[in-house]
């Protein structure tokens, strides 16, 4: 995953975006902690404020640290563009707030974050925007979900907390056969393991809080723009992008070009919803960020030594945990992923109430709802996390009553399994 100046990914973590301050010779970026921007001239001042062109003029639509941690992303990602948000939320929903229509609908893989589902169901549904949700794997049913009114397709690179893993090529060939882009939560995969976007994906989102920042003190979120979508399509139908915009009065896809997405989730999205992420908060993720690769290979390799171990314990039911050849995307994972992330789910014979006590058991690893943190993180997710969904639809998700989903972090891996172990021993 080199660049086009045949730089790896350890390097662009760290110098993507930022060659140092000329003026002062400062190496690292700054914090501008400021809200706003003096202009050179009244002439300079209007053509900002009509997009002639680009440029500081208030943090909640830029900020010159922001603008580092998105060009560093959209690098890092493959893409040409990205927009740093609050969250991993603001970012879908300002992706869905500029795509998506009262009367449209979305079509969505089944194995999605509960969160997520929630967005689309009991929010983005008050807009009048509708959610299909159709088998993960099924390719020919994202095929027959898709119609004239479809805004986008969103799948997860690997799903939480299932750990399913899509076939990206299909589903985007399937969606720009019917001019709709694809759209991708990478949140799991990070750019440093997966870039969706070399495997047809329009746009990708992460929360920047989890794996990219890594030390679960920062709440963040970006959207990353593939750049080649054609917005412009006749059979596509995107009033926000295409043709004249009905805030500024500019064509986005025609002044933007390639960049087009990306303006207007900033200028239609952010701006108006003041979704923004803060200076601070994106120089914090920035630190985080100079590590992610170092950090997902102790990651990947801590996952796999305790999915192993707890395969093997009598206590627990089942493991899931995509490096295993038996997981039922396995292949997919192999052909889309550097390596299998470093989250493993399972479940305890006990079942629904073990799994509840096991989270109170721990001692080392911590009873939480995050992921992606440097520490190993559990949670039960059908009592908490997917715990707005029914049943059924949690089900529909991956989560059974049972599942316990486990963020395994980068401590020895010996004490991760020395804590699992005598908690289940304490539980059952």
């Amino acid at each position: 995953m080199n660049d086009e100046d045949g730089r790896g990914p350890r390097t662009r973590a760290l110098h993507a975006g930022w060659d140092g301050d000329p003026e002062t010779g400062a190496r690292a970026p700054p914090i501008y902690q400021t809200t706003s921007y003096a202009f050179a001239d009244a002439d300079t001042a209007a053509d900002l404020y009509a997009l002639e062109r680009e440029g500081d003029v208030y943090s909640r639509i830029s900020n010159p640290t922001t603008r580092v941690l998105e060009g560093r992303l959209a690098n890092l990602e493959g893409g040409v563009d990205a927009v740093a948000t609050a969250s991993g939320m603001a970012a879908i929903d300002a992706a869905t707030s500029v795509l998506a229509s009262a009367g449209d609908n979305i079509v969505a893989s089944s194995d999605m974050y509960g969160g997520t589902s929630a967005y689309f169901t009991h929010m983005a549904s008050r807009r009048g925007v509708d959610l299909e949700t159709v088998p993960t794997t099924d390719a020919d049913a994202y095929a027959d979900a898709i119609d004239e009114d479809t805004a986008f397709v969103h799948v997860e690179t690997v799903a939480n907390p299932s750990l399913v893993t899509p076939d990206f090529e299909r589903i985007a060939g399937i969606a720009h056969e019917h001019a709709v882009p694809l759209v991708v939560d990478n949140t799991f995969g990070t750019p440093a393991l997966c870039n969706p976007i070399e495997h047809g994906a329009d746009v990708v989102w992460n929360s920047t809080t989890k794996w990219i920042h890594g030390s679960g003190t920062t709440v963040g979120g970006v959207l990353v723009d593939g750049g080649a979508f054609p917005w412009d399509h006749p059979d596509a139908d995107y009033g926000e992008l295409s043709g004249e915009n009905p805030a500024f009065g500019v064509d986005f896809a025609e002044r933007f070009g390639e960049r087009a997405f990306a303006q207007v989730v900033r200028h239609r999205g952010v701006r108006a919803l003041g979704n923004c992420q803060s200076p601070f908060d994106a120089w914090q993720t920035l630190q985080g960020l100079a590590t992610l690769p170092l950090r997902m290979e102790r990651h990947c390799t801590n996952a796999r030594i305790v999915a192993e171990h707890l395969r093997d314990h009598p206590e627990v039911a089942w493991v899931t945990y995509p490096g295993f050849e038996e997981h039922p995307t396995h292949e997919n994972a192999a052909r889309y992923l550097d390596d299998f992330g470093g989250m493993v789910v399972f479940g305890l014979e006990g079942g629904f109430e073990a799994g509840k006590r096991l989270c109170e058991a721990v001692e080392l690893i911590s009873f939480l709802a995050n992921i992606g943190d440097a520490r190993s993180l559990l949670i039960h997710p059908a009592s908490t996390t997917h715990a707005q969904l029914t049943e059924d639809e949690q089900r529909a998700a991956g989560v059974r009553p049972e599942l316990l989903r486990l963020s395994v972090g980068i401590e020895d891996p010996e004490d991760i399994v020395a804590d699992l172990d005598r908690a289940i021993a304490e539980v059952v």
